[in-house]
């Protein structure tokens, strides 16, 4: 198995980027030209690699070339983004690796690229690039094709050498143990399990009962091998079950008026692990929205619309607006969800504003917030 930090160390080695290896301060998937630029990248990087891995790392300084982070990011259907904008798409792999530098709740994303020896080009137009373009590497950056294009293996023998010195031993699978119990307080109860004598997982949760049900909330798991987080979340209550080959967590949201709030199931994820040393991740969407008062849900809507154009036109807010932009992010989700669909424009067009909040947990509730509306909108 290869260990997903230690791969990470040996690209970045690699100062400069280069035709298997591309680098990035963060990925802007809702944006229409940033979500363009990610597909001309998994484009290029597939046509230049036909018979071997390349790979985007995200979360680098690219100037100084250091690590600095990004939000643990959940998105399993990526993929599909690629196979609705791509010909002949590879199959790409997005993963979360942590690191002893960053805080516990940032990760470095790691795009892994896989190899299917097929001319990839766009299925349909993205932002300015036409459909039927084909973009390939040239050194660090991703060129458009004028002609017809060969595909040329260049990097196979470069990049075995590194995936080779990005195995996992012994010691680094029973550091990593180590570290994670050590890297968390004693309230949650870290632990670990091991599944076909092969794989290593470690999780970590804050234990509570809910309804004469066993909850967990700040739960993070990781899989120690290949020094992957497989799951983290600030807020959102979970459950866990495990069998001998299987790991199962199941997401919950909170989502309510005031404090009339319920549990309601949003995902199941389970991680099979199998004896041929290999893994998979299954994922089913569980969720079915709450139905309230529609009456009251458009007084909610226009009490958000209200608050954001004050907030745009720098009104100062009535101590009752102050408390109220405090749930504004979960107000805003309930809206969503109720059909107001401009409520995820409203919420983003105050980012800025709540990121600034002396109040943090509002910024985290933000976040969760959009993750739940983007797997929705993938769902």
């Amino acid at each position: 198995m290869i260990n997903k930090r230690l791969l990470i160390k040996n690209l970045l080695s690699h100062n400069d980027e280069n035709s298997f290896y591309d680098k990035k301060q963060k990925l802007s998937l809702n944006t229409k030209d940033g979500k363009a630029k990610f597909l001309k990248h998994i484009c290029a990087l597939s046509n230049s690699n036909p018979e071997n891995n390349s790979y985007i790392v995200v979360g680098i300084n690219d100037e100084e070339n250091k690590i600095i982070g990004v939000d643990f990011f959940d998105d399993s259907k990526i993929q599909n983004l690629v196979n609705a904008y791509l010909k002949n798409p590879p199959k790409i792999e997005y993963e979360n690796v942590p690191f002893p530098t960053l805080p516990r709740y940032k990760v470095v994303g790691l795009v892994t690229i896989y190899p299917n020896n097929k001319v990839t080009s766009l299925l349909k137009n993205a932002w300015k690039y036409k459909k039927e373009s084909i973009f390939y590497r040239r050194g660090s950056n991703s060129m458009p094709s004028y002609g017809n294009f060969e595909l040329r293996n260049t990097n196979k023998i470069t990049v075995d050498a590194i995936e080779k010195n990005a195995r996992n031993n012994i010691e680094l699978t029973l550091d990593g143990v180590f570290d994670f119990i050590n890297n968390h307080k004693p309230k949650y109860n870290a632990q670990y399990k091991v599944f076909n004598e092969q794989f290593v997982l470690c999780w970590a949760g804050e234990k509570k009962i809910i309804n004469n049900e066993e909850f967990f909330s700040r739960v993070d798991i990781e899989l120690i091998n290949e020094r992957v987080k497989l799951f983290f979340s600030s807020l959102d209550d979970v459950q866990i079950s495990y069998n001998n080959k299987s790991f199962i967590i199941t997401e919950y949201i909170l989502l309510g008026i005031d404090k009339n709030e319920t549990h309601y199931p949003l995902e199941k994820t389970i991680i099979n692990f199998k004896t041929n040393g290999r893994h998979d991740i299954v994922r089913e969407f569980l969720f079915v929205p709450p139905k309230l008062n529609i009456h009251i849900m458009i007084g909610i809507y226009k009490n958000c619309e209200s608050i954001v154009k004050k907030i745009e036109t720098n009104i100062t807010l009535t101590p009752l607006e102050d408390k109220a932009i405090l749930r504004l992010p979960t107000d805003c989700l309930v809206c969503f969800l109720h059909g107001f669909s401009d409520a995820k424009k409203q919420l983003k067009k105050v980012k800025n504003y709540i990121k600034n909040l002396e109040n943090k947990t509002t910024y985290i509730k933000y976040k969760e917030a959009m993750r739940v509306i983007r797997k929705i909108e993938y769902s």
